[in-house]
């Protein structure tokens, strides 16, 4: 069956069809079996930028010698990415929506991010700040758009249309820091696919149940802390439902699952009575049309005190901040090293510091190193 039969018989007719996407920048022949949304999930699952999620922070650095433990328990960025995944396609599946658009979306949200994070983010942008700054979201465009060299004829990975103007989208917002930013419109006035808007949410929900279960496996938080939380503690009560007594680490691992069972569920429900309820029949009814994947107002008031709690306690913990500051002196280091030695660094970066800046070409370059490639480089350098 082609696709296109397939998706007819699927897909609801707010829903993004494969047959209708606006194409590629350089148009390529159909493939005889996977539609256009696979074959970008494909690109980005063997891209370069994505195979390095593996070896960045997510919040908490992938040194383990940093933070005193022999275990690798907590996510990097190619884990959340994954989990991000997970959740959207569960969501589109259950809103009849595109699931192949919404993973190539998912896969592709955090493809720009540079090592440690936000930490990484805040000084590529501090040394960019007489060029354009720096974003993690606009640098994925520049990597799927430049950067990737995968083919021998063209720049890029020629993604469609659509999972480009997804990413765009994510870009005119700024970084995230507590608390996760809810799909908006863009500057042209056009709300975002729904695809899109399902994995902004999901991104949220992964969020709010990982950055709390790893808090907890490395010793930042303790349940008593996560009580504060009245999701955190209506998670822990549906447990007890079904299990009188289980040991502290049994315990959070199924609060986690039943926060992300609780979320998801009711953004499922909220948002199929919204959609329902605005009438919706076309993609364009859906761009004309303010958001529509979205908590009820009770939840998302319970996840902003919870990523509040998270803020505080968390990502401002004192262990935190430390390393981030090692981080800096890391980063800064490689941005010195590199800005001396422009023409050394490898193809295309040469041409981008003519065509642009000598700082973006730094930038491009340092956002795709690994935690561990600066963390060594700068050790190295400095045990001397």
């Amino acid at each position: 069956m082609h696709y296109a039969e397939r998706e007819a018989l699927l897909l609801a007719p707010y829903a993004m069809h494969a047959k209708d996407s606006d194409g590629r920048c350089t148009a390529e022949p159909d493939h005889p079996y996977r539609s256009p949304y696979q074959r970008d999930r494909d690109r980005i699952t063997h891209s370069a930028a994505y195979r390095r999620l593996s070896h960045k922070t997510q919040v908490f650095t992938g040194d383990l010698a940093m933070w005193g433990t022999g275990g690798d328990y907590h996510r990097t960025r190619l884990t959340h990415t994954l989990e991000v995944a997970s959740v959207a396609r569960t969501v589109a599946r259950t809103l009849r929506l595109n699931e192949d658009l919404v993973e190539a979306l998912a896969l592709a949200h955090d493809v720009g991010h540079p090592p440690f994070g936000h930490a990484g983010e805040e000084l590529l942008n501090e040394r960019l700040a007489t060029c354009g700054g720096f974003n993690h979201n606009r640098q994925a465009l520049r990597i799927f758009e430049r950067l990737e060299r995968r083919y021998a004829d063209r720049e890029g990975l020629n993604l469609t249309a659509e999972v480009l103007q997804g990413q765009r989208e994510r870009g005119t917002k700024p970084a995230r820091t507590a608390e996760q930013l809810a799909p908006q419109r863009d500057q042209q006035g056009d709300t975002p696919l729904l695809e899109a808007q399902v994995v902004d949410a999901a991104d949220s929900i992964a969020y709010d149940a990982h950055d709390a279960d790893d808090a907890l496996e490395i010793g930042l938080l303790t349940l008593d802390d996560l009580e504060q939380s009245w999701l955190w503690r209506e998670a822990v009560a549906r447990v007890r439902v079904e299990f009188a007594a289980l040991p502290e680490q049994d315990l959070r691992r199924a609060a986690i699952r039943e926060l992300i069972d609780r979320q998801v569920g009711d953004l499922v429900t909220q948002s199929q009575k919204r959609i329902e309820g605005s009438g919706i029949d076309s993609v364009r009814a859906v761009r004309a049309t303010p958001t529509l994947i979205q908590h009820t107002e009770e939840l998302a008031e319970g996840k902003l005190e919870l990523e509040s709690l998270l803020f505080r306690r968390v990502y401002r913990h004192p262990e935190v901040l430390a390393h981030r500051v090692e981080a800096r002196a890391a980063l800064t280091a490689a941005f010195d090293r590199c800005a001396e030695e422009v023409e050394r660094l490898p193809p295309p970066l040469p041409q981008i510091a003519r065509e642009e800046s000598p700082e973006r070409a730094v930038a491009d370059h340092i956002s795709s190193l690994t935690d561990r490639a600066v963390l060594e480089s700068w050790r190295r350098a400095t045990a001397g």
